[in-house]
């Protein structure tokens, strides 16, 4: 049995300033962008994955959501407790001094960690936590 990652999920607020980071800071493509009931979810990628898709969706994809549904949901975003990421690397210094010159809010500076990687953390716009990971020796 051959199982792998096809998809996951990022809650965002604002799908412009998302693509902004997702797209002209990391360098992932467009895949698919798609309107429906109000709400957006667009599709984005490592051209060299082709195969993983990272899906932008809205905080609480549900067009018959409570407005104190939706004020907790929000919230709970601002606050970076929705989803994260873990994203590999192969230099993690580069790559944070890369995002952190783009202006994304630097959680983690690049630190040797017990389990065997280097790494370091971000949030983006949206509040999410994205963790750049290397294996130490690379």
């Amino acid at each position: 049995m051959d199982i792998s990652l096809a998809q996951c999920f990022i809650a965002v607020d604002d799908h412009d300033k998302a693509l902004a980071f997702y797209r002209d800071v990391l360098g992932m493509e467009v895949r698919d962008d798609v309107a429906h009931a109000g709400m957006r979810w667009v599709t984005v990628g490592f051209p060299a994955r082709p195969d993983v898709d990272i899906v932008l969706e809205p905080p609480l994809a549900d067009p018959n959501a409570s407005a104190a549904d939706r004020e907790a949901m929000a919230g709970l975003l601002a606050k970076g407790h929705l989803r994260g990421v873990v994203l590999g690397t192969d230099d993690v210094d580069a790559t944070f001094e890369h995002v952190r010159a783009a202006g994304a809010e630097v959680l983690q500076e690049p630190v040797d960690q017990p389990y065997g990687v280097r790494d370091c953390a971000f949030r983006d716009p949206a509040g999410n936590m994205l963790r750049f990971r290397q294996p130490r020796g690379n």
